[in-house]
């Protein structure tokens, strides 16, 4: 009798144990069910295929992509998301920058260094003109290149920089000193785009960043590649004339150089001074002497936009975006020379066709949702830059953009990521959901690398709308933590960014329909809401947002 109440309470505790864990996985796959991934995965395996040429602006495979997201959204009874077009024109420019006789001249007097082009610098212009001509411009150096009010930090105070060149640091203070921004949480600030930026608006010239392989995370040979190949912008009005004339990296021994010309003999010392509050810009007493020759092609990519429109709220719109655009046809490696880009970022316009169809399908919310998905990411996250800077709707009746950006075949995770964790409201919306399937929202562990600021949903973030980028976890129900660490590690190795990435019909995509399930009930429940999420205390979009 006694061996058989201890079997009996053994199988009650399995039962139990069992209660834990298998409802949830089974609920995550039929609450958000056959149907969505059946979806999923042909457009997934459309999206991949070679017949989409890789999806690469201003060639046959755009116009491809184009035709086939419009078809799949006309089916699932979309509406356009621009009047009567499912697209949105984004004027671009290519350029071609090379330096006049590969060479740089910087003067001091009668002294002089010459920098080698790629070896010692790199820089281009947007501005739409043959030749730049950056004759005898006087340099100065003003530490981060920063003017940030929310940190009581002002690299440019006390200094006019007006047709001047400034030469910065990489990072941000927070990356030396835990106690300053957001400690090694890089900030914007921190982000070579934003250097550029805001020497633009203090009038400069030009703007060379000092590279340093650890604060920027890359060595200089990433740097010097990336710098030697054409560059694709939006155009302007004025053909970008309101960006500075040079923007530019120089390595590390060349910065010496510069400093040792301009009479500081130990560089080290006075980028310690950079590091502390209150440093003061230092002129560098010497002058820059450079042409660049550009090579211009303008053309127009599109943005795709369809809508579903709501109820009682209809002008007030949630976002989904995912950008269509990859690499095309390029360099052959082990035999494939298309950059089908499947987990980048097919897995996203996937999932933005099944949720469309989920929410098409279910009961109409409020307010109105609009599927997004920008072109250009890979060029530096252009057709949402165009989209929020040219809004088809207002950025003060947006509530917020949900962005995805390669969606793993990792299978069911007991967590799931939120890149830049911490910075909004909308946070807590996602744990709400995530607590009721026993999973855990987490923040990444090494948010030095910056990547909250290289995808689609930060251009909505510069213009106050808070966001949300959620990224699949690592902690696997089936294999644990250090099996999903090395997924990840083998993906980015193999195949990002590479022929390689191709689609699988063996994916094991369970654990992307349980994390769209969840972002499914996000939106249902901002859908259904009258709250504007607001951005936390202390991060810079908060005070953009306000002025909204």
């Amino acid at each position: 009798m006694q061996k058989l109440k201890f079997l009996s309470l053994l199988l009650l505790v399995f039962l139990w144990s069992s209660c834990q864990t298998e409802p949830k996985k089974k609920n995550n796959s039929d609450e958000f069910g056959a149907k969505e991934e059946a979806t999923y995965r042909k457009a997934l395996s459309t999206l991949a295929s070679d017949e989409l040429m890789g999806r690469k602006p201003f060639t046959e495979g755009e116009d491809r992509t184009l035709n086939y997201l419009k078809g799949a959204f006309e089916s699932l009874g979309l509406e356009p998301g621009n009047g009567n077009s499912f697209f949105q024109d984004v004027p671009m420019v290519e350029i071609k920058n090379s330096f006049k006789d590969d060479k740089v001249i910087i003067t001091k007097g009668k002294a002089k260094i010459e920098l080698d082009y790629l070896t010692d610098i790199v820089g281009g212009t947007r501005r739409v003109v043959e030749d730049q001509k950056i004759e005898g411009v006087e340099m100065v150096f003003v530490g981060f290149g920063i003017d940030a009010p929310e940190y009581h930090w002002n690299d440019y105070e006390g200094i006019d920089v007006k047709g001047k060149i400034v030469v910065v640091m990489i990072n941000d203070p927070g990356f030396y000193n835990s106690d300053l921004f957001r400690g090694k949480d890089v900030t914007y600030y921190g982000r070579w785009t934003y250097k550029f930026e805001e020497a633009a608006r203090k009038g400069a010239e030009g703007v060379l960043i000092i590279h340093d392989t650890k604060p920027a995370a890359y060595d200089w040979s990433v740097v010097r590649s990336s710098w030697s190949k054409s560059k694709l912008f939006l155009q302007t009005e004025n053909d970008n004339m309101n960006f500075c004339a040079l923007e530019g990296w120089v390595s590390g021994p060349a910065a010496d150089k510069l400093f040792n010309l301009a009479g500081i003999k130990d560089s080290k010392e006075l980028f310690e001074k950079a590091k502390q509050p209150g440093f003061k810009p230092v002129s560098l007493g010497a002058t820059l002497n450079l042409t660049l020759k550009n090579e211009i092609k303008k053309s127009v990519s599109r943005n795709v936009l369809a809508k579903i429109t709501g109820n009682e709220r209809a002008d007030e719109f949630l976002i989904f975006s995912a950008h269509w655009d990859h690499f095309g046809v390029g360099e052959k490696i082990d035999g494939d020379s298309i950059y089908n880009g499947a987990a980048d970022n097919a897995t996203g316009v996937a999932a933005l066709l099944a949720l469309a169809e989920k929410f098409k399908e279910s009961p109409k919310l409020e307010r109105s949702l609009l599927f997004f998905s920008p072109t250009g990411e890979e060029a530096g996250l252009l057709g949402s830059e165009y989209y929020a800077t040219h809004p088809i709707y207002p950025l003060n009746k947006t509530v917020v953009d949900i962005n995805f950006d390669v969606l793993q075949p990792f299978g069911l995770m007991k967590d799931i990521f939120i890149i830049g964790k911490g910075q909004s409201e909308v946070d807590a919306y996602l744990e709400k959901e995530a607590e009721k399937e026993g999973r855990i929202v987490r923040a990444v562990d090494d948010p030095s690398d910056g990547w909250y600021y290289r995808s689609d949903h930060f251009n909505f973030a510069k213009v106050g709308v808070p966001t949300l980028y959620v990224a699949n976890g690592m902690n696997s129900f089936e294999h644990g933590e250090e099996w999903g660490i090395r997924q990840k590690e083998e993906y980015t190795r193999l195949r990002y960014h590479k022929p390689q990435d191709n689609y699988d019909a063996s994916w094991d995509v369970s654990g992307t329909m349980a994390d769209l399930k969840l972002i499914y009930r996000v939106g249902q429940n901002l859908g259904n809401s009258s709250d504007f999420p607001k951005w936390n205390d202390g991060v810079m979009y908060k005070r953009i947002r306000e002025k909204q």
